[in-house]
């Protein structure tokens, strides 16, 4: 199954879910796309309810569903509390904490930037966006990559990270330093409902 390159703000009203975390997708239009969204009524049924959050998880991280998937099953069979497990894989991609550290603006740009190999995981260049990042690693720009336009604008705009990571802004670097907490996390995510949905 391919990845979505279609507009993300269509997916967030298809689920009714600031999938860019920003709010801003259904300030103007808080209701499904297309011609008959605003006419959309009725209430889902369990599954449906169901999906839904699946659906606006994997829709917020930007993964297909082989590899959703096969992160829960990763999940799964670790110790702990599965939903959380899996919602400390998701940001534990390098992709997404190159996104937390203010390297891009959009979880999509922080992927490109790791495809065209501008970032560094511990001093050695990664390209791979799903690759899982230890707890202690170091993440950086490239040293051919130091003057990367988009990143330096997008860290320029950055004025707030989340506590599991450190930045230093001299060395254009950061370190993830602790597994994120629930309470730190997208508090409007149901991880529940998906350890359901993958259950039944």
């Amino acid at each position: 199954m391919a990845r979505y390159t279609g507009p993300s703000y269509k997916q967030s009203r298809r689920v009714g879910f600031s999938t860019l975390e920003t709010g801003k997708e259904l300030a103007r239009r808080p209701y499904g796309p297309g011609q008959h969204g605003q006419d959309r009524k009725g209430k889902l049924s369990e599954y449906g309810v169901q999906l839904k959050e699946k659906q606006k998880v994997k829709f917020m991280y930007g993964l297909n569903e082989r590899q959703f998937r096969n992160l829960f099953e990763k999940a799964n069979k670790m110790k702990g509390v599965t939903g959380e497990n899996f919602l400390r894989l998701l940001e534990s991609r390098l992709d997404n904490l190159v996104y937390r550290m203010g390297f891009a603006k959009t979880r999509r740009a922080a992927r490109q930037l790791v495809n065209h190999g501008h970032i560094t995981v511990d001093g050695k260049k990664v390209d791979i966006p799903s690759f899982q990042v230890k707890v202690g690693s170091t993440i950086a720009l490239k040293e051919q990559s130091k003057d990367h336009k988009a990143a330096l604008a997008s860290l320029e705009a950055t004025n707030k990270r989340v506590e599991f990571v450190t930045f230093d802004d001299s060395k254009k670097e950061g370190k993830y330093v602790r597994l994120p907490e629930r309470n730190e996390l997208n508090a409007d995510i149901n991880e529940s409902l998906i350890v359901e949905f993958y259950n039944k």
